[in-house]
């Protein structure tokens, strides 16, 4: 009703009635009436004086001013001493506050939807305005207006049934909280209860707005490098020439991780689509704070971290994995500690086929760790030398399924006794079948090599000086070593 409080108290006696009337008869009113003072002007500063003495003497509820009134220093000690709200409205009919505020003061529900109706509107108001702090100007204005403080808890578990429950999108960002005397909840203000359902709508749409400003040519050039990943060969160079034209710079050098969202209960369940948008503004917010150039994709349900700078700076893998690790901590904050994080790290690489290298080389990682049942680690592949070969062997079921196929007849109850003929069987052909240098490995005596050869090529009924036999049961061997040292 733009009614502002100038002097005295902010909380008076109890209104009884509303009154208006000449400032100097107001010492025959009775007590708890709010009196509107039948002015057009500010009056005199000495018969303000006059009127709060008198408004004290008789206990009234206050005064209010249809005027611009800007009281003294002895006006404004005599309201505090006297206990006299003194009140303005600048511009104001004394005939329309005194119906507004008598509707207030003798009907509850009515002050409950004019003051949820004022405070919308005030929120409205707010969302228009500039784009820089709206989500602020509009929790301050609900907060005046309700006669409290609104502000955003954030929550990132929120759930999306919640009255007052504010998402990006999909992504749960929190809820809105009204506090009167520095009390959560709604301190029994009605009107706050209706108001900030409407509200949470208005922050959350403001909100939306301002990450798709923010995010939007970042979100691009991240479909460009999801597309970039898995294109095949033949569109690489089509799909450079769209990622300069973006000016994302592929000329850098990029590293990669790639994370694996997996239910341990349930292997076979696929993360929510609700968990990538949350993930992804979380991300995006994160990035925004780092000197690198950073994006986040999305291929299928797995998620694509790339950290891009200047070749040569060093130490560029190191921080790919703090922030991949933190997010994948807030992953499993948001599934609620469900869903765990498996994350790969690839290799700086430079160039467009640096960076689809880089990914191929974090998704094998990922993969590999899923398979061995380190679910929830970070693995780091080693591109220097035949792991990375074997990690894309153990990676894929098939070609995994067909290595273990052919050491199945060593497959013991006790698993020591299988690693030993393991191991045993590899250093004897890593070295051309010699039973010496074998030994040698092992520690072992040449003859006690060569029994356990034996047995094992009973066992297995293959023929080890067949070089073709011989190169398939090798590679088995290291897959099946490489497994048991990530479990």
């Amino acid at each position: 009703m733009g009614i502002e409080a100038v002097a005295g108290p902010r909380k008076g006696r109890r209104i009884s009635r509303v009154e208006i009337a000449d400032i100097g008869s107001i010492g025959s009113l009775p007590a708890g009436t709010l009196v509107i003072a039948d002015v057009s002007e500010p009056p005199s500063a000495y018969r303000i004086d006059i009127a709060i003495r008198q408004a004290s003497a008789q206990e009234l509820a206050g005064l209010v001013f249809p005027a611009e009134l800007s009281p003294a220093l002895t006006s404004q000690d005599l309201a505090e001493r006297g206990g006299i709200p003194v009140l303005r409205a600048p511009g104001q009919k004394a005939s329309d506050l005194a119906v507004a505020i008598d509707r207030m003061v003798n009907s509850e529900a009515s002050d409950v939807l004019t003051r949820t109706r004022f405070a919308l509107d005030r929120v409205r108001e707010a969302a228009e305005g500039p784009p820089e702090g709206r989500v602020a100007a509009v929790l301050t204005a609900a907060g005046r207006a309700l006669g409290g403080k609104v502000e955003l808890r954030t929550d990132p578990q929120v759930g999306w049934t919640e009255e007052t429950a504010v998402f990006v999108g999909e992504a749960p960002r929190g809820r809105l909280v009204f506090e009167v005397d520095d009390q959560d909840g709604y301190a029994g203000d009605d009107a706050a209860r209706l108001a900030l359902p409407g509200i949470a709508s208005v922050v959350s749409k403001v909100l939306l707005r301002e990450v798709q400003r923010r995010f939007a040519p970042r979100q691009t050039s991240a479909e460009l490098i999801a597309q970039l990943v898995v294109a095949e060969s033949s569109r690489v160079d089509s799909l450079a020439d769209q990622a300069y034209q973006l000016g994302f710079p592929l000329q850098l050098s990029h590293v990669v991780a790639w994370l694996e969202f997996t239910d341990p209960g349930d292997t076979s369940q696929l993360p929510p689509r609700a968990l990538q948008s949350a993930l992804e503004l979380h991300a995006l917010e994160l990035f925004e704070h780092r000197d690198e150039l950073w994006h986040i994709a999305f291929i299928r349900d797995d998620a694509l971290i790339v950290s891009s700078e200047n070749p040569g700076r060093g130490d560029q893998q190191r921080r790919l994995r703090e922030v991949a690790a933190g997010i994948a901590d807030h992953a499993r904050i948001l599934a609620g500690g469900r869903w765990e994080s498996t994350v790969g790290l690839g290799a700086p690489q430079v160039g467009a086929s640096g960076l689809r290298q880089s990914a191929s080389e974090a998704r094998i990682a990922a993969e590999t760790a899923v398979a061995s049942g380190r679910i929830g680690h970070i693995e780091v592949t080693d591109v220097t030398g035949l792991k990375r070969v074997l990690l894309d062997f153990y990676a894929s079921p098939t070609s995994r399924k067909l290595l273990e196929d052919l050491l199945h007849p060593l497959g013991s109850t006790n698993p020591h006794r299988t690693e030993t003929a393991v191991r045993t069987l590899l250093a004897y052909l890593s070295h051309r079948n010699s039973p010496a240098k074998a030994a040698r490995e092992l520690q072992l005596h040449p003859n006690a090599v060569s029994y356990r050869i034996r047995k094992i090529t009973k066992d297995l009924q293959l023929d080890l000086d067949d070089p073709d036999t011989r190169f398939a049961v090798e590679l088995a061997c290291r897959v099946r070593l490489l497994s048991a040292e990530r479990r």
